[in-house]
């Protein structure tokens, strides 16, 4: 599913896949021979060590057709990683961690006296949330932002059956057209009640940004993120744009775990927008979290509230996470917190968290997990990535 990053919706189509409901996963390959990297002898020619070891597992025992990361350690130095045809560092869809790059955006017009975190969606898109019981008037931008609206997730709504994956792999939505099949069904519960993932919520964050700046939401993170941090190979895809620009893994889909893989590369975003459209690679993935995490993104004060997290049960399957204002805090095996997102649409996974002291880690699979499993080794081997040794 496309911006299904640690949610319920995702962990459904686990289910899904695993054959008691549909199924959802991908593969990769690549788009050119002299990107391949030599997954055997690692970066640089060095050994292999335990990231390397990981990545090798989740293609050869995991199933993921391949894998790639980015690190970096606390001495500074950044590795790049690869395992199964994949070139290294290619671009990727991050999925859901655009919606971190939505909320960045949000807070910075926040910090600009722009948007007032405590003023409801309604202030901003009046008449825009007012159906089956789901009102606007109740829910306020920090709710959108903190995953704690009661709002039902149209990915829930759009994708019922597996083939959906394949066969709605070039529809175009337009951002009012989720909001509207997001609506046709009643909350979950009452905004602030508790806390439950849903890409509805960076939807309609998304539409405020465009209605208070009157510049899309993609323009803006263009130019209040990515231009700013030389990410050269990040981008807002435009409208009806579905192939990846730059050197990439192919990416796929199944329909239940022992289906054949379809290719999936060329897919229109449109689902993600504001929750889920950016391309990125892992290296300025990563690149993107250490600036957020370091400070150098936000106001003290936008930060602070960013950071600010409540319990999230269900965010992923293993370990202990709390979500704040589009970023999720982890406790690390090792010890410690880290900060990151994570992100899933068709084709690809990411995975990712970064620390104050400077460490930092990507991991993108060329699959969506088949089972709680696959999801889980996913998950450690970022953490591997920060603690040094395998967990």
């Amino acid at each position: 599913m496309p911006m299904i990053s640690s949610d319920s919706t995702r962990r459904r189509l686990v289910r899904l896949a695993a054959g008691t409901l549909a199924a959802v996963a991908v593969g990769a390959a690549l788009t050119g021979p002299s990107a391949f990297a030599d997954a055997d002898a690692g970066p640089s020619g060095t050994p292999r060590d335990a990231v390397q070891r990981r990545l090798d597992r989740l293609v050869s025992e995991d199933g993921f057709p391949g894998a790639l990361a980015s690190v970096r350690g606390t001495n500074g130095r950044v590795r790049d990683y690869t395992a199964g045809p994949v070139p290294r560092n290619g671009q990727v869809r991050i999925g859901s961690n655009t919606k971190t790059f939505t909320a960045v955006v949000v807070l910075q017009l926040v910090g600009e006296g722009r948007i007032d975190l405590d003023a409801t969606v309604e202030h901003y898109l009046p008449g825009v949330v007012r159906d089956n019981g789901n009102d606007g008037r109740k829910i306020t931008v920090r709710q959108l932002l903190q995953q704690t609206s009661g709002l039902p997730d149209y990915d829930d709504v759009l994708f019922t059956e597996p083939q959906d994956l394949v066969d709605k792999t070039h529809s175009y939505y337009q951002p009012r057209r989720l909001v509207d099949a997001a609506l046709t069904t009643a909350p979950h519960f009452a905004p602030g009640a508790k806390w439950e993932y849903s890409n509805t919520n960076y939807i309609l964050a998304g539409l405020i940004v465009e209605q208070v700046t009157e510049r899309p939401i993609g323009e803006e993170i263009t130019n209040r993120i990515i231009t700013p941090l030389g990410l050269r190979d990040t981008y807002w895809p435009g409208v009806g744009e579905q192939r990846l620009r730059g050197t990439h893994p192919r990416g796929h889909v199944r329909v239940a775990p022992d289906a054949p893989w379809v290719d999936v590369t060329d897919m229109d975003p449109s689902l993600g927008w504001s929750a889920g459209q950016l391309v990125s690679t892992p290296d300025e993935l990563r690149t993107f979290f250490e600036a957020l995490v370091g400070g150098r993104l936000l106001k003290p004060a936008q930060q602070a509230a960013m950071m600010a997290t409540v319990p999230a049960p269900g965010f992923e399957p293993t370990g202990e996470y709390a979500y704040g204002l589009g970023i999720a805090r982890h406790a690390l095996p090792c010890g410690g917190d880290a900060w990151g997102h994570g992100g899933d649409i068709q084709g690809f996974e990411t995975r990712n968290l970064a620390t104050r002291d400077g460490r930092s880690a990507v991991v993108a699979v060329t699959g969506l997990p088949t089972s709680e499993q696959m999801l889980s080794e996913v998950n450690k081997s970022v953490d591997t990535a920060l603690c040094g040794t395998d967990q």
